[in-house]
């Protein structure tokens, strides 16, 4: 869905300070969901708003909070916050935390995050203190509750955000935990890039008549995305991974995997093969994944490879090309997975990597997005070719290597969007000779990085 022309932020009757801030940024006109959402919490009512990241839909309710708090000001009371967001992860509290920021520049409120993975005593200090908004992750929120040093008496605007995610994090007795300390009296907004069951049973215990508003359903994908699947023998995804970053070298790299552990096998042997990697998951401490997440922002970082989990609240220019390393069981969160890329009118390229097990969840994308994902053959491991044995954990199979450098498979074939071969690699005349690489390239090295096949579809190690 594209913007109204005719609609604008000036038209939309935000307070001065929210507008100068937005022109301060250049942001005339607002994505479909603001221009939606906004309106109607100006009007103070409740919103049901489905939509996925990248849409605009931290705006959609920051700037209608922060004109709410500014332009109606109360006396700050400690430990007492006016409003609170809810959110899954602390990629996407941090995130949030920023917008509001830069939004609220002009504007005398005070704000905090409060996550775990960190020590609590500067958040303590935070809310005692006095805040007007708190962006919170379920868990730190309950247990700062739970010490006294927060209450949920004052909260006149509250976010429930990703809620689809937060359900599917095992988080809703938290959050029922959270509604329970709530005030009657307060304006409530629900975002979520799905609307099943689940979900709309919990919007109807907290939200009162709301108003739902749509945009990009989660069966469409980005139209400036260009999808392919490599099918692809298991043992051979590293060499294939490794192949498609060296063929498409334009941008950052974003690679998803199932599993935590899988995750950090894929960035360590990205590493030893000369390809600056890092992987971003639960189990890593919070400054470990803020420094991740700086290094991607700024460049010295080309490929992050993340769980799911992980990647909510990931929005980093000049991705361009996702990689799904392993296919998730969850058809929709392959369309979050690939909305990393082609933001803000760029091009992207998402191409996922399936091995026959994991055929089944191919066909579930593809019946949810409602098209055939074209298939990518041109590419020097097609499924049957040699697998490599496994090397012994953490060895390289044949003593030490050169971490330094390494020359790309000679006469390697390339993509569309890939840079071209070499005269001196390709002769004319002559067709690709991908199925023999170098012998001293990744390609070549015959390493099995140890990955195990894909089993069922029980919930994933996130």
């Amino acid at each position: 869905m594209t913007p109204d022309q005719s609609i604008t932020f000036a038209s939309l009757q935000l307070a001065a300070p929210l507008q100068r801030a937005l022109a301060d940024k250049a942001y005339t006109h607002p994505s479909p969901i603001q221009a939606q959402a906004i309106p109607l919490l100006l009007d103070g009512r409740d919103v049901i708003g489905i939509a996925q990241t990248g849409t605009g839909k931290t705006a959609a309710f920051a700037l209608p909070m922060l004109h709410r708090l500014s332009t109606q000001p109360k006396p700050i009371v400690a430990r007492q916050p006016r409003a609170l967001i809810l959110t899954p992860t602390r990629e996407l509290a941090a995130q949030i935390a920023e917008n509001i920021a830069l939004y609220g520049r002009y504007l005398q409120l005070r704000h905090t995050v409060i996550f775990g993975g960190v020590g609590e005593q500067p958040q303590i200090r935070q809310l005692a203190a006095g805040v007007d908004i708190v962006v919170a992750t379920p868990g730190r929120l309950l247990d700062l509750m739970e010490q006294r040093c927060l209450a949920l008496d004052r909260v006149e605007f509250f976010v429930l955000d990703e809620a689809d995610r937060m359900l599917d994090m095992g988080f809703a007795p938290s959050v029922k935990r959270v509604l329970a300390k709530l005030p009657a009296r307060r304006q409530s907004l629900l975002f979520s890039a799905t609307m099943p069951e689940t979900i709309r049973s919990l919007a109807s215990a907290f939200l009162r008549d709301p108003v739902r508003v749509e945009v990009s359903p989660v069966a469409s994908t980005a139209e400036r995305i260009d999808q392919r699947v490599c099918h692809v023998d298991a043992g051979n995804k590293p060499r294939l991974l490794v192949h498609l970053l060296e063929t498409h070298p334009e941008g950052l790299a974003l690679v998803f995997s199932r599993t935590k552990h899988g995750a950090n096998r894929i960035a360590k042997n990205l590493v030893r093969d000369g390809i600056p990697a890092d992987a971003i998951h639960g189990n890593k401490s919070q400054g470990a994944r803020e420094r991740a997440l700086a290094a991607f922002r700024n460049g010295t970082l080309r490929v992050l490879v993340a769980t799911d989990i992980a990647a909510r609240g990931i929005d980093v220019k000049g991705i361009g090309l996702v990689v799904n390393f392993d296919l998730p069981n969850e058809p929709e969160s392959y369309v979050h997975r690939i909305g990393r890329t082609a933001r803000a009118g760029a091009d992207g390229l998402a191409i996922a990597l399936c091995s026959a097990e994991e055929r089944s969840f191919l066909r579930d994308i593809q019946r949810l997005i409602r098209r055939e994902i074209p298939v990518f053959t041109d590419h020097p491991f097609p499924i049957g070719s040699a697998v490599p044995r496994p090397a012994p954990a953490d060895r390289a199979p044949h003593g030490h290597r050169n971490h330094s450098s390494h020359a790309r498979p000679a006469g390697r074939s390339h993509s569309n969007h890939g840079s071209a071969p070499s005269p001196a690699a390709r002769p004319a005349g002559h067709a690709p000779a991908a199925a023999k690489p170098a012998a001293h390239s990744p390609l070549a090295r015959g390493r099995s990085w140890g990955f195990a096949r894909p089993g069922g579809r029980g919930p994933s190690s996130r």
